[in-house]
This record gives C-alpha cells, structure tokens and sequence, in this order.
C-alpha cells in the first residue's frame, strides 16, 4: 500500500493531484477545511481509500496533533511509500509592501511555508528508518526566483519552500534510506488563487490585466492536467532528490 498525504487536496490543484492518484492500492490522507466531494465519490468507485483531515494549516501549533492522527490510518509495516505533497497556499496580501498588514503576511508564511516544514519535520521523524519509499513534492512557483510587483509574500515563501526542499535533500543524500525532496512549480494553474489576482487592483498588482489575458485567451493549466503531470513525477524516476523545476519545460 502507499500512502500520500496531500493538502489543500479538496479544490484546485490539490484536488487535481489526489484524482490522478486514486487507485486501489493506494490510501490518500487528505488534509484541507473542506472536503471533496467529487474526489469521495470517485474514490468510492474506484476502490481507493481516502480519509479527510479538516484543519487550517495556519495553526502551525497543532501540526504535531494533525500527523499523529494521519498516522493512525498508516500501517508503516505494510506500507510500500509513503508520500507527502504540500500543495496548500495561500495569495493574499497582494499589495505593495507598506500596504500589507502585517495579520495578513503572517498567516500567509504560516501557511505557505511554516506548515510545509512542519509537516516535513514530523513526516521523518515517523518515517526516517522506513526502508521504502519515501518521497516530498513541494508545489513551488517561478515566484520563487523573480520578484513580482505585489507579491512580497508570495515571493518570499515560495523562495524559502524551494530553499528548504533542499536543506533536506542534501541531509538526506547519504541516508541508506532517503526521504527525497523536490520543488515544482507546476505552471499557472486555473484556480482559486488565479480568480483573487484577478480581483485586484492594477494599483496592488501591476500585472493585473496579463493575468485576465491569461484567464480570457484560455492559457491558464486545468488542474487536473497539472494534477495529472505532478503525480507521474511524483512515482516517476524522474524524481531528482534535491531537484527544483518547472514541470512545463522538464515533464
């Protein structure tokens, strides 16, 4: 059996990820505050286990709670991988930085990056000997290496997400048993995110009108075809431990 824990998993891109992995010998722990029901339904009718966890990742203080619950439904003894993508993120504040509240910037790097690192942290310290596979996918962003107008948040998060991706990889690198790390950012996807840039102001985000060209000329990614590129990565020997890309130009 394996075993992937994916957040944000009831919408978008998460959401898109989890139906690419629905499969009979896999069991996908799901963490989101909401659940999908498209995503039960098809689970249910292609014999695929899946257990939603309600909790908003930006109460980093209660993470060690949520992963002993996930890890109730593992059976590491059985268990052949055990995957972990963090997906869930965040957009907001969209602004110039003196304009940002500071709430806001907060329970954004809590989401976008603290989480993610706890979330790593307590996945190894149950899984560190496991002899299986063992593998975590950061959805990272071309945000991450160019400063966007607006985006001081984002940016940063997204930047310090690829940096610790691979902190752990070259942790990782002489274990007997690694647990793998890569970032990828998996192009402009059609979701809720892209809907919140659209309603800015070209004041708060100067590239306002190239993301409405986006929506209007239909170049935005399907989730589901993303969801479909990330999760072949993910089981994929082309998984790089240390590897940080952009799926459109390297899968």
């Amino acid at each position: 059996m394996k075993y992937f824990i994916i957040t944000g998993a009831s919408k978008g891109l998460g959401e898109g990820i989890a139906l690419e992995l629905l499969h009979e010998d896999h069991h996908l722990l799901c963490v989101s505050r909401n659940e999908s029901q498209e995503l039960k339904t098809m689970a249910t009718a292609k014999n695929c286990q899946v257990d939603f966890f309600a909790f908003d990742l930006a109460f980093n203080q209660d993470i060690p709670r949520l992963c002993q619950l996930i890890f109730e439904k593992i059976d590491t003894a059985a268990a052949t991988g055990i995957y972990l993508i963090n997906n869930a993120g965040v957009i907001k504040p969209v602004d110039r930085v003196e304009n940002c509240p500071p709430e806001e910037v907060e329970t954004h790097l809590r989401v976008n990056l603290i989480a993610p690192m706890v979330l790593t942290i307590e996945l190894m310290k149950r899984i560190r000997d496991l002899p299986i596979q063992k593998r975590i996918l950061n959805i990272s962003s071309g945000a991450a290496t160019n400063p966007y107008y607006g985006w001081s948040s984002y940016c940063t998060g997204k930047a310090g997400l690829d940096m610790f991706s691979r902190c752990v990889a070259t942790e990782q690198q002489d274990e007997k048993y690694p647990v793998e790390s890569m970032g990828v950012a998996p192009g402009i996807i059609d979701t809720g995110m892209q809907t919140t840039i659209r309603g800015t102001s070209e004041e708060q985000f100067i590239h306002r009108k190239k993301f409405v060209e986006l929506k209007e000329t239909g170049q935005l990614i399907p989730p589901t075809l993303a969801g479909k590129r990330l999760a072949s990565l993910l089981l994929s020997s082309d998984f790089k431990n240390g590897g940080i890309i952009d799926i459109r130009e390297s899968y």
